[in-house]
């Protein structure tokens, strides 16, 4: 009886031509047959079974393979496809942002913001965002794109709303509505307010200017700063507290009249102060602002060279503000600076009208007798103070005066000609040209 034994060949000799044995695959052994009986081994088959089983063999052999192939192509394909869809949808991204941040809606309260001097849209838009006006820099910069007038925006303060859309923050920022805080000095004009002869006519003075400025209205809350709170800062305050400068302090703090101390500290220009300041606050910027602007004229320097001090030759630039044109400042510091080293006294109306609640050109002899600490009728020198706030072109030409031996000058007409002499003889006739013209005719 023959015995079938898994993996035994029959015979010796090698498989069919072609074949080597590790080809050939037996695992039909236990899986096609039943091994229960034996069967007859056809002699010449080696390891692969009949012909027709060595077929079968290969047949699947060949279609594992394929399958193996058409997998592997598969696969690879969908890597492909995958790899596309994720450098397609990156592309996409880039060219779609995410949506810049922004405020929708009015916003919720008002609020003050300063724009400060040198300021670039960067800086505008982060101080916004500090002050959670605007919600990103981003939103700023995209609203500000293409808008010509955002380089109009001036430093200063503004009145804007908190959480609001930057196409709106933009939209404030540049109306002249919204500008707070902002006012003129014009050049001579006084701390406080005067009134022409006859009262028809009011000049505001810089404590009354800067009160006004300082008036804003806030979630329907209008706030002011009034002319009493800054007199009574002027006076009080530490003067290192009000900005004085050094140079300043030993002269200011000898002033009789508290209030009148600061007189010529702050210069002639435009100003923007915080309405939401105190009175101290305001003016410590004001004064130390207009003292860095003089210092930079070379006051100091040119003070030693001329031979007054940095303060006196404020309290000169004021008086060329009310006695001459500026293109006679030069030639009138001269003449003032001739008069004291003369030891005469100066007899300026200006210094007499300083102190005076009403004003004119010409002043009456009691106005002319009476002595303050500016009259230069009644003392010789300087006044204590200035008399006005000064422009830097009047500041200017007291550091470099006009070389003349000038004593006198009178102004002879309204169109503001003056003319100038060396003896009092000369200046009496020019006088006479003025009061013929009207010039000095007294309304009192």
């Amino acid at each position: 009886m023959n015995e079938y034994r898994e993996h035994d060949p029959v015979g010796s000799h090698p498989g069919p031509a072609g074949h080597e044995p590790e080809d050939w695959d037996t695992s039909y052994d236990s899986e096609f047959y039943d091994t229960s009986r034996a069967e007859p081994a056809w002699v010449g088959a080696g390891e692969g079974g009949t012909p027709l089983q060595v077929r079968r063999q290969r047949e699947a052999a060949r279609k594992r393979r394929r399958r193996r192939s058409i997998a592997v192509f598969l696969l690879i394909a969908v890597l492909v496809l995958g790899g596309a869809v994720y450098l397609v949808q990156s592309f996409l991204d880039g060219r779609r942002p995410a949506p810049i941040p922004d405020y929708t809606g009015t916003g919720e309260s008002d609020i003050v913001v300063r724009v400060q001097q040198g300021d670039a849209g960067s800086d505008i838009a982060a101080s916004l965002v500090e002050s959670d006006v605007i919600k990103s820099t981003a939103a700023f910069m995209t609203a500000a794109h293409g808008r010509d007038d955002l380089g109009a925006i001036q430093p200063g303060y503004y009145k804007v709303r908190t959480q609001i859309p930057a196409a709106m923050a933009v939209d404030m920022l540049t109306s002249p509505e919204t500008r707070v805080g902002s006012f003129i000095i014009p050049e001579g004009r006084k701390l406080h307010t005067s009134v022409s002869v006859g009262g028809d006519h009011t000049t505001d003075g810089i404590y009354a200017l800067v009160a006004r400025a300082s008036c804003v209205e806030l979630n329907g809350e209008e706030t002011c700063l009034t002319e009493d709170a800054l007199r009574d800062a002027a006076a009080t305050a530490d003067l290192a507290q009000l900005g004085v400068p050094e140079w300043a302090r030993a002269e200011v703090s000898q002033a009789e009249d508290p209030e009148r101390r600061i007189e010529g500290l702050i210069r002639a220009g435009r100003w923007d102060v915080d309405p939401d300041a105190t009175p101290v606050e305001i003016l410590s910027e004001l004064i130390s602002r207009s003292a860095q602007a003089y210092e930079r004229t070379g006051i100091i320097e040119a003070s030693e060279a001329v031979g007054v001090t940095p303060y006196e030759m404020l309290t000169i630039a004021s008086l060329l503000e009310h006695e001459a044109l500026p293109d006679d400042f030069s030639k009138v510091a001269r003449v003032i600076l001739n008069r004291i080293d003369a030891g005469m006294q100066l007899e300026f109306d200006s210094t007499v009208n300083y102190a005076l609640d009403s004003i004119e050109i010409a002043t009456t002899d009691d106005a002319r007798a009476a002595r303050t600490p500016w009259n230069t009728y009644a003392m010789t020198g300087l006044p204590q103070t200035p008399i006005s706030s000064p422009s830097i072109e009047a500041l200017q030409a007291v550091e470099s005066p006009e070389d003349g031996d000038w004593r006198f000058f009178v102004t002879i007409d309204f169109e503001g000609t003056t003319v100038f002499a060396e003896t009092f003889d000369e200046h009496l006739e020019n006088v006479q040209v003025a009061i013929r013209n009207g010039v000095l005719a007294s309304g009192r």
